[in-house]
């Protein structure tokens, strides 16, 4: 058979460059020795989620710590999910994390030398090796049906056998020169197939970065490497990206490790020196007392947008996840609290072998430990900034008050005292935590443990008696008074030795005072709560609580 003619016939496009030309177009990458070249190379169809943000932080942390070159490409080979503003919203959401690129889709970035980073922008290469496949008789034409094909998988699985398009299955794989012609003249729709030079009986140890030695068979496949309409397959194009965007390692999920001995092969008949390849785990998470994958369909934590609109300290889910791809990122912290987590060695080494399960619980406990590293003035910024995206109107306008905000924060987060609280654990509820502080949003439950005659005793004894000057001494010297009054113990020393003499404690009085002017019986510092109300919202409070 003529490949030659055949190639010129199937490929007739007449502006592609000798093969040369484009290894001079996209010349070895000036790194530093041990760098790595990383890459993030989603589709395009408007979904990020949990682990493309825990690939894409290994990614990025691999070749930062390595002086290396960490950039975006877009394989957009299939139009049919394309979503409009799918790149923005990747490179948006992982910004948000602090996951930035150096190079690529939508970046303005001097190094962007390796482009077009969209996969259909590139499609003169890929026919141009394609072609070159042709020539020299490793590649062909297929003018196979979907309905035939679906007929062939139908009888492979009936026969319990491999499916997928080989051997004795590829029925266009040794069609005659004048049976293509034919086929070619009745103008046949046709896509052009990898002539596969494996043979599944064979093995091979490769040397995953992350699982280690693993062993898999060869490819014998013939797989579809240009479709009907000249754009590639994900596989092909992948290959011939990688190569002239001199990527080094290639992060990515163990879910492509059965398409590996495709890729392998790839590399080796397109003459590609192979980059190094590590497969992370499955996150996971248990389900009662089973350990199952994260679903998009079951789990709504998966999704990215959970993170924000709950309003998670983004660099505490950062530092989470990195828990999960280090093993011994959680040590250093201990020994370097104070430090960025961009200053922890990496190293791809430590990454986990098997599933690594996400504990919502865990994150919420990290949260509240980031939150708590903030000052007064951070956690506004951060909390300002979920309100104008998430929060309600009422919200919006309560945060518009900057420093009252501020010294409520003080108060409830013990900014600035003895021992700092870790109360809040995301935005969300930490928003929520200021409800009571405004009187739009103040919702008591007045769950009073005594009965009316003495609530409403001690609340207007309280009332006549308050004063906003007083320091917390006085405060609660006026609240010991009131105690004493209505036959409560003064002292807690007192009440502890003889409760049967008491109808309470001072604690009990405090408790009182604080359903209603706080709604619920545990608060902050109830004096500088009353403080920062001021006098009049203070007793209009006291007086309301009356029952």
């Amino acid at each position: 058979m003529d490949y030659i003619k055949l190639a010129a016939t199937l490929i007739p496009d007449d502006d592609l460059l000798p093969l040369e030309e484009y290894e001079k177009m996209y010349p070895e990458r000036d790194v530093p020795k041990g760098a790595y070249v990383t890459r993030l190379a989603p589709s395009p169809t408007g979904f990020i989620h949990l682990g493309n943000l825990y690939s894409a932080l290994a990614d990025e942390r691999i070749a930062h710590t390595t002086g290396g070159i960490f950039y975006l490409r877009i394989e957009d080979t299939d139009l049919k999910r394309k979503v409009d503003g799918a790149v923005e919203s990747v490179i948006r959401s992982l910004k948000y994390f602090g996951v930035n690129f150096d190079e690529g889709a939508e970046i303005d970035s001097p190094l962007n030398c390796y482009g077009p980073y969209y996969q259909r922008q590139r499609a003169r290469i890929y026919r141009a090796y394609a072609k070159n496949l042709i020539e020299r008789g490793l590649a062909y034409p297929c003018f196979c049906t979907e309905e035939e094909l679906d007929a062939v998988r139908a009888k492979q699985s009936e026969n319990k056998e491999i499916t997928g398009y080989y051997g004795k299955y590829a029925k266009c794989r040794n069609l005659s020169e004048e049976e293509i012609y034919k086929n070619l003249a009745e103008k046949k729709p046709f896509v052009i197939r990898l002539r596969s030079q494996g043979d599944a009986a064979n093995k091979i140890t490769f040397k995953d970065m992350i699982k280690g030695e693993i062993t898999v068979t060869e490819n014998d496949q013939d797989v579809v490497i240009l479709k009907s309409d000249g754009i590639p397959t994900y596989h092909f194009a992948h290959a011939i990206d990688d190569h002239f965007m001199r990527t080094t390692l290639v992060i990515r999920g163990e879910e492509w490790l059965s398409s590996l001995p495709i890729h392998l092969e790839l590399f080796s008949l397109l003459g590609f020196k192979l980059p190094q390849y590590g497969h992370t785990c499955s996150l996971m998470k248990m389900d009662g007392e089973i350990k199952r994958k994260l679903s998009k369909r079951k789990d709504p934590e998966l999704s990215l947008d959970f993170y924000r609109k709950a309003g998670y300290y983004p660099t505490a889910v950062v530092k989470y996840l990195m828990t999960i791809l280090n093993s011994n990122f959680e040590e250093w912290e201990m020994k370097n609290p104070l430090k960025d987590y961009r200053e922890f060695p990496f190293s791809i080494g430590k990454m986990g072998k098997s599933g690594a399960l996400f504990d919502i619980d865990k994150l919420n406990d990290v949260s509240k430990a980031e939150l708590a590293n903030l000052s007064a003035e951070q956690t506004y910024d951060f909390l300002n900034g979920w309100v104008r995206e998430f929060g309600t109107e009422k919200d919006k306008v309560h945060f518009d008050d900057k420093q009252y905000i501020i010294s409520v924060l003080n108060l409830i987060c013990g900014i600035g005292g003895k021992k700092r609280r870790k109360d809040i654990v995301r935005a969300e509820s930490g928003v929520k935590m200021l409800d009571y502080f405004f009187d739009d949003t103040f919702a008591p439950d007045y769950c009073y443990r005594f009965s009316n005659d003495i609530v409403n005793g001690v609340l207007n004894a309280f009332s006549e008696v308050y004063d906003p000057a007083d320091d917390n001494s006085a405060w609660f010297a006026k609240v010991k008074d009131v105690a004493s009054q209505f036959g409560f113990a003064a002292e807690m020393k007192d009440y502890k030795q003889n409760p049967e003499m008491y109808k309470g404690s001072v604690a009990d009085v405090a408790e009182i005072l604080r359903i209603a002017i706080c709604g619920m019986p545990n608060s902050p510092d109830l004096c500088t709560v009353m403080g920062i109300l001021g006098r009049e919202r203070s007793l209009a409070r006291l007086k309301a609580g009356l029952r």
